[in-house]
């Protein structure tokens, strides 16, 4: 019998959570899939938001699936598919991350993680930002790690900054920059359970020193556009809905990440180089 595909929960922790949503107007397509939901934009022909919930408690440590495939409830005009993929350098990446789902009966467990590798969880990103030892990576380790250890639940945010100067490349305009928040409940002594969230962005964009990264299209000589030394910042929750057009303003309240008060991107955001830098 076939597993309910029952999405993100939003009730998942004390606090209620709703998935950030666009307040522009955008059209979007709600897409449960198990223990996580994706607002695809068809326009874009990638998420806008997607919502994880994960058990900390209850996670399970199982082998990577790879079968890359188009979700069968939307047209597959709508989804970036293999055809953006292929003959270049750009990976899949996992915007609900692979293992973050992975939790509870085996069964449910081993759905979920097949369930990540449908394009709709997909978007364009440099193959050494994707695969690399760098910081993205390992925040996405420290916050699963985190959950695991201390048993605790833990809901995730991720999503491309769909800008409306992205190149376009085979149809497909690239984002350059990826945004993540995670959010928890906290406990200090003897007080209630305290909703506390912390917001990230990495920038694999022009806008920083391009390089080559050989990305070539072997069959029309299309060159995408050139991605940068991938760096991660964390960054004030409201900056995110801010830069992204999405509703965030729960997730916003509950930041614990001290702004300094200017109205300068660049002397409010906070270029992570070490793990022990990130505020929680």
């Amino acid at each position: 019998m076939a597993l309910i595909a029952d999405g993100y929960r939003s009730d998942f922790l004390t606090a209620d959570l709703p998935l950030p949503r666009p307040v522009d107007g955008r059209e979007v397509v709600e897409l449960p899939y198990i223990h996580f939901t994706i607002l695809l934009d068809p326009a874009r022909r990638l998420a806008a938001a997607t919502g994880v919930n994960i058990d900390g408690a209850a996670l399970l440590d199982l082998k990577r699936a790879d079968d890359w495939r188009l979700d069968p409830r939307v047209p597959a005009s709508d989804q970036a598919g293999e055809a953006l993929y292929a003959r270049n350098d750009l990976d899949r990446g996992h915007l609900v991350r692979r293992r973050d789902p992975v939790w509870g009966a085996p069964d449910v467990a081993a759905a979920a993680n097949d369930a990540t590798f449908v394009f709709t969880n997909a978007a364009p990103q440099a193959a050494p930002f994707n695969q690399g030892p760098n910081l993205w990576v390992g925040l996405e380790d420290h916050v699963l790690e985190y959950a695991s250890a201390h048993e605790q639940k833990i809901s995730v945010f991720t999503g491309p900054v769909l800008a409306d100067d992205d190149i376009v490349y085979r149809g497909i305009r690239i984002p350059r920059r990826f945004w993540k928040i995670a959010a928890w409940m906290a406990v200090d002594g003897s007080a209630a359970p305290e909703l506390r969230s912390a917001g990230f962005l990495l920038d694999q964009g022009p806008s920083l020193d391009a390089i080559d990264l050989g990305l070539r299209d072997v069959a029309g000589g299309e060159t995408p556009p050139p991605l940068g030394p991938f760096l991660t910042f964390q960054v004030p929750v409201s900056d995110i809905g801010a830069v992204t057009g999405l509703d965030v303003g729960l997730l916003a309240d509950a930041d614990r990440f001290e702004v300094v008060a200017t109205g300068r991107e660049a002397e409010r955001w906070i270029l992570l180089t070490d793990g022990e830098q990130i505020m929680l």
